[in-house]
């Protein structure tokens, strides 16, 4: 019974409803990160999330300027200033749909990697995930480029949710960082080979 609550209150057990896609998605692409940053010692580079995160402050902004607009001029003086508001905030919306459907394509981390002497260029590591709805496959896409060359190195696996996770819904980063370890190993070949 102490081990049930031992592994309750232990923060290193990562616990998700197992049923529930997108948490399972989203437990796996942590601990994925966690493995690319901390193993590898990649250096993470936000800039994709700060294109996203840009773009919602700016709707926001909209959104906030429609408020107190509206309530220093009450409806009917405030008409054509929601007006522009709504439609700008309709525009920074369909912007961000299309950023992140065709920029994004769902990278969940983007990392770089320096070369410690300085000699060889930055590699930029971008991971990206996806998992159907109704379905147990989780596609994990690891892709390498060279900043100089422009040469991309790509590796994928399709695995079931079930290699990574127990019957209790515990997520087990050991199986997770084997998986990424052999990825991540054979972008190196594909990289020396060339």
């Amino acid at each position: 019974m102490s081990s049930k609550r031992d592994q309750k209150d232990d923060p290193t057990i990562i616990k998700v409803n197992k049923w529930d896609g997108s948490a399972v998605k989203n437990a796996l692409d942590d601990v994925v990160r966690k493995i690319l940053i901390k193993k590898y010692n990649y250096i993470e580079d936000f800039t994709l999330m700060n294109g996203r995160l840009a773009q919602c402050g700016v709707a926001v902004i909209v959104a906030l300027i429609a408020l107190i607009w509206d309530y220093l001029h009450p409806f009917p003086a405030s008409r054509p200033v929601l007006l522009v508001c709504v439609i700008v905030y309709f525009i920074f919306m369909g912007l961000l749909t299309l950023y992140i459907t065709y920029k994004e394509k769902g990278i969940f981390v983007v990392a770089i990697q320096r070369d410690p002497a300085g000699f060889d260029p930055d590699l930029i590591l971008e991971a990206s995930s996806y998992l159907k709805k109704y379905d147990d496959k989780y596609n994990l896409v690891l892709n390498v480029k060279n900043e100089v060359t422009g040469v991309v190195n790509e590796t994928s696996v399709t695995k079931s949710v079930a290699n990574f996770i127990d019957v209790n819904g515990v997520l087990i980063p050991e199986l997770v960082e084997a998986v990424v370890s052999k990825m991540h190993d054979s972008l190196s070949s594909q990289r020396k080979d060339k």
